[in-house]
């Protein structure tokens, strides 16, 4: 029994390296793009503009509000019909769970970032330092010890959120497994895999997150 299910993970590794290719592209882009859009949202609420302010706390209630499943289905099926534009269900996965973990990354740094003394941005803009050279230089690299362990938590939920996007019809890891079920009937084999590939692409950076906080708790 053990021997057909390696023989049959054996002869189906061309398509699961197909599907987990695609699922860890949409994760490792999406974590990209949100850590970017992230910081730009964080430092733009610390810089305290109300309006902006305003237009942010919007955008973030919204995709707290709303599940990621629904604003899959909106992107994918809605700009076809209302704005005209094509988008392929990995690019859209890609912008949706980009703007979704931007506003979660951005709330963790814009926490860092408040969490610091007010001292150290008066100090940095005595010296000269303009906003840029603030932030880059002074708070971003103080704040980051902070924000390490969520942000941390905020990815590994973007990993496993990506699974989603065999809803909109991306052959992912998940939809390659359905297949292989559905022509092997080898269920508990196949579920089995997934369980082990979500957890080793999530674990590590849990880990990881544990020995930094060690290490920066220690020094």
């Amino acid at each position: 029994m053990a021997s057909s299910g390696i023989d049959l993970l054996w002869v189906s590794a061309p398509q699961l390296a197909i599907g987990i290719g695609r699922t860890l592209g949409i994760s490792l882009l999406a974590i990209v793009f949100s850590s970017l859009g992230g910081m730009l949202y964080g430092v733009v609420r610390n810089l305290e503009v109300r309006w902006i302010d305003v237009v942010l706390i919007v955008y973030l209630e919204m995709f707290r509000a709303i599940p990621v499943l629904v604003w899959l289905y909106l992107f994918f099926f809605g700009m076809p019909i209302f704005l005209g534009w094509s988008i392929s269900g990995f690019w859209c996965a890609v912008l949706v769970l980009s703007l979704w973990g931007a506003c979660e990354v951005g709330e963790v740094v814009r926490g860092a970032l408040r969490s610091l003394p007010r001292g150290q941005r008066e100090a940095g803009l005595a010296i000269g330092l303009n906003l840029p050279q603030l932030y880059v230089k002074v708070l971003l690299p103080q704040a980051l010890r902070r924000m390490t362990p969520p942000l941390i938590n905020v990815f590994t939920r973007l990993i496993k959120t990506s699974s989603l996007a065999v809803l909109i019809g991306v052959v992912d890891v998940i939809k390659i497994g359905q297949q292989i079920i559905e022509r092997t009937y080898e269920s508990m084999l196949i579920y089995g895999f997934l369980f082990a590939f979500f957890f080793l692409a999530c674990y590590p950076l849990s880990a990881a997150s544990r020995v930094l906080e060690r290490r920066w708790n220690h020094s």
